[in-house]
């Protein structure tokens, strides 16, 4: 599976989607900005790019035909995506740091980037996972569908969860009152949101195997 990720990280995947969360990451300097966004781009730029890469290099075609089996193709792949969205998260999380130094009384309409917040990213990307993945292995080169699809839900659950916080008054007292003060409150958030993550993208390979399984490739 080692040189599958390989394989993918250095031929499949265009250097410039390494190169991108460190530009969209300075999209958290931005003061008040939606930063919802800056995760979604990775949803709405790497992902169709990317896998419309392998598809016009017919990559299906060239993994089936090496001695590996389909298991190891679904994970390796899976794999590469969640590396990828990680990169896009830790990034932005580095440059909100910077976020809070540079505007300490800022006030947001938005959610501001606490660990909470981060927590809800997460929830968000565990919900484009298993959306995508399960329906990308339905057929594993046709990606249109799974990306549009995917990528809404993303959208949806990022506008609700930032409606609830303005509307709400127990959301809005998490991030953006008093809860923003509370260390423990928001690190369980955000260990909350990975555990989610995690599992439903554990879900999406298991569903994704046994789809892939059953696909004939010509």
């Amino acid at each position: 599976m080692y040189n599958l990720v390989m394989k993918d990280l250095k031929l499949g995947v265009n250097p410039w989607f390494f190169v991108l969360p460190l530009i969209l990451g300075g999209l958290m300097l931005i003061p008040g900005w939606v930063y919802f966004l800056v995760p979604l781009y990775f949803c709405f730029i790497t992902v169709p790019n990317m896998f419309g890469g392998f598809k016009s290099q017919n990559d299906l075609m060239f993994s089936t035909m090496m001695p590996v089996a389909k298991t190891d193709i679904v994970k390796s792949r899976i794999a590469v995506v969640v590396i990828l969205e990680l990169m896009h998260l830790l990034v932005a999380m580095i440059f909100s740091i910077f976020t809070f130094r540079l505007y300490p009384h800022l006030t947001y309409i938005f959610y501001a980037p606490h660990m909470g917040f981060w927590g809800l990213c997460f929830i968000m990307l565990a919900i484009f996972n298993i959306i995508f993945i399960s329906m990308y292995y339905k057929t594993a080169y046709k990606y249109g569908a799974a990306t549009t699809a995917s990528t809404t839900a993303a959208i949806l659950f990022a506008g609700v969860a930032q409606w609830a916080g303005i509307q709400s008054p127990w959301m809005n007292d998490i991030f953006y009152g008093s809860g923003t003060d509370n260390k423990a409150l928001q690190l369980s958030i955000l260990i909350a949101g990975l555990v989610i993550f995690i599992s439903f993208t554990l879900i999406a390979y298991r569903i994704a195997v046994k789809r892939f399984l059953r696909v004939e490739i010509l």
